[in-house]
């Protein structure tokens, strides 16, 4: 392995290895005409964030959840969030065995290792708030029990931009939860037009194949991610930039410490798919918005007037 001015050692030479052009390649066949979703999809998960999904119903958010679980070999769940659901009915319950005399803890959905929870907004914050356990510390603690998630555990959470009303709002400290903000956003016409060529025929309605990772593969990818160095000029930009949204008059909440660290582990992911082992300027406006636009509390035009506004004001190291 070659060293780095950083400190710890670079990855392999595979950094841009055929398990990633795989991974790569399975997205974009179950997400048609979205290259750049993708590759945002693929940096959020192998930092091991999470992804929140604002868009309109119909637009692949669904097929895209089960085909990462189904490249990545993982097992998946969906959980549609309604007024009605309880935090047991994400977590799991305690049942008690008639047989044996003991309370038997019933897995929920969190167990999985991509969750789907659709509509997020649709449910109430006690039970939205039973995620937050999962997403941040991969454990979920039912009756004072802790019980540990898959490592690779991943959350996909959607909501409509669009429908307000019977809603519940995610707090902000379920928001900074999340790696990235994305919209999927609709195809172009000849992508469309391939969507209904390839549906006449086919009574299934998925179109996740099969693995394309083998078991510890996943894993393996999020150590090397961890390791792409960051120089110090590249850190102290990080920090600039992070202090310029606390200071900016446009942004209410700023940039938290935690939020600096997802935008790190993600400009991290970003670098090790382009294939180099060390974080550049570049890759940090790269995932900038994504990143800030899920913790920054602003309407998606005025996010982007106030990023472009504060990624212009500091100045790039060399």
């Amino acid at each position: 392995m070659t060293p780095t001015l950083n400190g710890p050692p670079a990855p392999p030479a595979d950094t841009r290895c055929d398990r990633i052009d795989r991974l790569r390649a399975a997205l974009n066949r179950a997400l048609r005409g979205k290259p750049g979703v993708v590759e945002y999809v693929l940096a959020g998960l192998l930092a091991r964030g999470h992804l929140l999904l604002e868009d309109l119903p119909g637009l692949g958010k669904t097929t895209l959840a089960k085909a990462v679980a189904a490249a990545v070999g993982g097992t998946f769940a969906r959980v549609q969030c309604t007024p009605d659901l309880l935090p047991g009915d994400i977590t799991g319950f305690s049942v008690f065995n008639q047989k044996t005399r003991e309370f038997e803890f019933q897995p929920g959905p969190v167990f999985a290792e991509v969750l789907l929870a659709d509509e997020v907004n649709r449910t109430t914050p006690r039970t939205q708030s039973a995620l937050l356990e999962a997403m941040a510390e991969r454990q979920a603690t039912v009756d004072n029990v802790r019980h540990p998630l898959a490592p690779t555990f991943f959350v996909i959470a959607t909501q409509n931009p669009v429908e307000h009303h019977g809603t519940y709002p995610l707090p902000e400290a379920q928001l900074d939860r999340f790696a990235l903000k994305l919209s999927v956003g609709y195809p172009d016409r000849a992508d469309e037009l391939d969507l209904l060529a390839g549906a006449i025929g086919d009574v299934s309605d998925a179109r996740a194949g099969a693995p394309v990772l083998a078991p510890g593969d996943l894993a393996d990818l999020q150590g090397r991610v961890a390791r792409v160095a960051v120089q110090p000029n590249v850190r102290a930009y990080l920090v600039d930039l992070g202090r310029a949204t606390r200071a900016h008059a446009g942004v209410t909440l700023g940039l938290s410490p935690r939020g600096l660290l997802i935008w790190q582990r993600v400009a991290q992911a970003w670098a090790f798919l382009k294939g180099r082992p060390f974080v550049t300027p570049d890759d940090v406006q790269e995932v900038a918005r994504p990143v800030l636009g899920v913790r920054l509390g602003l309407a998606p035009d005025a996010a982007r007037f106030v990023l472009d506004q504060i990624l212009a004001g500091v100045p790039v190291p060399v």
